[in-house]
């Protein structure tokens, strides 16, 4: 920690949030004189790389500056009045559960920056690409550091109409009805998740999170918590997204750009569940003790059938796409930080916190990887990849074949990496649910989960043998496919590198959250 005068600490949040908004309007200007380089299409990538870079360094100043000693305590915390009348606030501050979500999502924004100056999707005007991509980062990063209700719901709606035009216009094949079926189903989830917001707002008569959290529930009736939970978890659900509201995410990813994959696996999934752990958990605590069991059953449903689901596409003659083999995958891994949750346990919240981070690390790279595989082979289709020419890439492409090996291991929660703290931890909540759950029914989903970790190791293992493996074929069969080029090593290394510290140093991110979780779960009193 590093002493920073806290209102630096403030403008650096307000930046941190505001910065990328900022950028979005600049880069649909025409660029200054001295500054367009070779092209103008070649300035706006550049101002995309330099935009996200420096809100990347300040995101992580404002992470040297955190007080590690109390991160339970909210910090850099600007509250001005917004909307008098309705009580609305401009009411922003992170604690040891907004941090984490913060550093990954400006890091991952950079890397996808970086990645697209390089290799650019095909599409529309650079400028729109990059402006979406700014206005995409500026309302997932609102999300995670605004601390009244409304001002969640903006941050929450803001990043859909971004990423629909980044899946419609710069996407695949499929990609118009990917985008339409993802706007639809996120747009009716949020109308219902407004409704509950607004309820506890105006029963409780005020929207700021932070007094709610400490009011833990006893401003409100028992009606009005179940109503309000149902309402906001509809919406939260279907973000996360949760098995049987799943359904828009692997048409999303599989149509989607590898940029637009990245990050709508690595931040914008976590924004539901942040939702149900700073909203749901400590504002109507008895509306969610009712649901919980629901939600861990469906979480364990969820966990099983994106299980099987990328069982049966990895199978030979399935031909199966490995993007959408990995969207699937995330349903099963989202499974495990739904359960977490559902456990309303230090243990069990903290797990899916962890796991959270573990999954935007992984996937994100694995969504690198696989986009990468797409632009040499021209296909992400499993039963190509695997065939007699396919890809072999341990004899091929031998580093880039490694690092898919170690992604997949990875994913799999082998121990030593940042996949197995949190599945575990999520797994020892369901053990010991919080007072008043079914003992019983906790420990039948925690062996459903079991199972599931052995059905991931199952077909990620699959995964490798098909693709990493096999007679390294001939040039004359196939030409020369490039190995790990110098913009990928520098993409794609953060993440590895992050996987492999959170797997070896938990401690690091399970510090700053179990002192907040801990004041959370108690109505603030810790």
């Amino acid at each position: 920690m590093i002493d920073i005068n806290a209102s630096v600490m403030q403008f650096l949040l307000a930046f941190t949030v505001a910065g990328p908004l900022i950028g979005a309007v600049a880069a649909l200007l025409p660029a200054p004189p001295g500054l367009k380089g070779k092209s103008p299409d070649q300035a706006v990538l550049r101002h995309g790389v330099v935009v996200t870079g420096v809100i990347l360094i300040a995101a992580i100043v404002l992470a040297l500056g955190f007080d590690r000693d109390h991160p339970s305590k909210m910090q850099a915390t600007t509250d001005i009045t917004w909307i008098k009348a309705l009580g609305v606030h401009i009411h922003l501050g992170i604690d040891g559960i907004s941090l984490p979500l913060l550093l990954l999502t400006a890091l991952l924004t950079f890397l996808c920056a970086l990645y697209s100056y390089f290799k650019l999707p095909q599409g529309p005007s650079p400028k729109a690409f990059v402006a979406l991509l700014l206005v995409l980062e500026s309302g997932t990063l609102a999300t995670f550091a605004v601390l009244d209700l409304m001002l969640f719901f903006l941050a929450f709606e803001m990043v859909l109409i971004p990423m629909y035009f980044l899946i419609a216009r710069w996407g695949g094949a499929q990609r118009q009805a990917a985008a339409w079926k993802f706007i639809l189903y996120t747009l009716l989830g949020s109308v219902v998740m407004l409704l509950g917001l607004l309820l506890i707002g105006l029963k409780s008569g005020t929207f700021d999170m932070v007094a709610l959290a400490t009011d833990n529930g006893r401003g409100l009736t028992h009606t009005t918590e179940v109503i309000a939970v149902l309402a906001i978890a509809i919406g939260l659900a279907i973000k996360t997204p949760m098995w049987p509201l799943h359904s828009w995410l692997p048409d999303a990813h599989t149509a989607a750009p590898t940029v637009g994959s990245v990050l709508l696996a690595g931040v914008m999934l976590k924004m539901g569940t942040y939702g149900f752990v700073r909203i749901a958990l400590p504002i109507a605590p008895d509306g969610m003790h009712t649901f919980a069991p629901y939600l861990a059953a469906f979480a364990v449903a969820g966990i099983v059938y994106g299980s099987l689901a990328c069982l049966a596409l990895v199978r030979p003659g399935a031909k199966g796409d490995l993007k959408r083999l990995i969207a699937y995958s995330s349903v099963g891994h989202m499974g495990f930080v739904l359960l977490g949750i559902a456990s309303m346990t230090p243990t069990g919240v903290n797990g899916a916190l962890f796991a959270n981070i573990a999954h935007g690390l992984i996937t994100g790279l694995l969504f690198f990887l696989v986009g990468a595989l797409k632009d040499r082979y021209g296909t992400a289709d499993l039963d190509t990849l695997a065939g007699t020419a396919g890809a072999a890439l341990y004899g091929r492409a031998p580093r880039l074949g490694g690092l898919l090996a170690f992604a997949a291991v990875a994913s799999l929660g082998l121990p030593g990496l940042a996949g197995f703290w949190g599945e575990m931890l999520t797994l020892f909540g369901a053990f010991d649910p919080a007072a008043g759950l079914s003992r019983p029914a906790f420990l039948t989903f925690m062996a459903i989960g079991a199972v599931g970790t052995l059905l991931t190791a199952a077909y990620m293992l699959q995964v490798v043998r098909r693709v990493c493996m096999g007679a390294h074929p001939t040039e004359t069969e196939t030409g020369t496919i490039p190995d790990l080029q110098g913009y990928e090593f520098a993409a794609w290394t953060p993440l590895a590198a992050l996987t492999v510290l959170a797997g070896l140093w938990p401690a690091a991110l399970l510090g700053l959250s179990d002192p907040a979780v801990q004041k959370l779960l108690a109505g603030g009193k810790a």
